[in-house]
């Protein structure tokens, strides 16, 4: 491979996330944000169908954040392109046109989220439409993993270990949005309608179950209607990087689409947006004043 080659290869594979440092014990990611849709994606279907997976206009959300001394990473290739919140073992096997020569997972609720098409990377959208209308080539699923799911976790992963190592401890919050309606192909709960928060840490395996309560209680002192590992406890990246044990505390958030955004157009509503812009603002803050050691 050439300098010149290699130069590309770094470059493209830069623009697939962005990442930019903290000095706090916070971290926050958001996996499902992008709309850079690569070239070689290849699906069957429009783009104004393929957006409605994204978690839209979550990274201007959480904008504030760089400015606070707080670690942001964020996903620029799309979720319905690369799932970069699933394992690489969820792999549907027939989405592919040769033998898929990487572990497959065996876990049966894992499974069933695949089946709807929601693996690593998908097979149908949230109503259940085909994304493609041919099958992929192993080359291509191992280039999306290569290029997108690998380097992305390895920022989240070094932006964690660098705030630990500063503090003792860390707080990663795993930034999404959620439709406020589950549609038929979205979740294993088809038809629910979500509250305007859920806060997931895996059945307090991945955070201190004190902290998901500050965080679960100050949204509710906000005024919104807030569940806790309900429909959604957190996926693959709080399953990674949630080592409380250990100090490293990982935090799925869901908000409630329609509280921000018209979920049909895209756009952003106000003064919903706003609110809670301001609101995501005040318990960072809250979370940057608080040692989970101490409680």
């Amino acid at each position: 491979m050439t300098d010149s080659s290699r130069s590309k290869k770094a470059n493209d594979t830069a623009k697939k996330f962005a990442a930019q440092p903290g000095s706090t014990p916070l971290v926050l990611d958001s996996p499902h944000s992008g709309t850079v849709y690569p070239d070689d994606f290849g699906s069957a279907l429009p783009l104004a169908v393929l957006r409605q997976a994204e978690d839209t206009h979550v990274e201007k959300l959480y904008d504030f954040a760089p400015l606070m001394g707080v670690a942001w990473v964020e996903a620029l290739f799309p979720r319905i392109y690369l799932d970069a919140n699933r394992n690489t073992t969820e792999v549907d096997v027939e989405l592919f046109d040769g033998d898929w020569p990487h572990a497959v997972t065996e876990d049966e609720v894992t499974l069933q989220k695949v089946r709807l098409g929601k693996g690593l990377i998908w097979k149908f959208t949230d109503d259940g439409q085909a994304i493609y209308e041919r099958q992929l080539t192993v080359e291509e699923g191992q280039r999306r993993i290569a290029e997108c799911w690998t380097p992305y976790h390895a920022a989240v992963s070094d932006a964690i270990d660098a705030a630990h190592a500063r503090h003792g401890y860390s707080i990663h919050i795993n930034c999404h949005s959620m439709p406020s309606v589950a549609a038929s192909h979205a979740t294993l709960h088809p038809g629910l309608e979500h509250a305007d928060f859920v806060i997931g840490d895996r059945d307090g395996s991945t955070a201190s179950p004190a902290l998901s309560s500050l965080v679960c209680e100050f949204l509710r002192g906000r005024g919104y209607d807030v569940e806790y590992n309900h429909p959604y406890k957190g996926v693959e990246l709080v399953r990674r990087y949630g080592k409380p044990e250990e100090h490293r505390h990982s935090i799925q958030i869901e908000i409630n689409r329609r509280i921000y955004m018209n979920e049909e157009t895209l756009e952003i509503v106000q003064p919903g947006f706003d609110k809670l812009k301001g609101d995501l603002r005040d318990l960072v803050e809250q979370l940057l004043k608080t040692d989970p050691r101490k409680l």
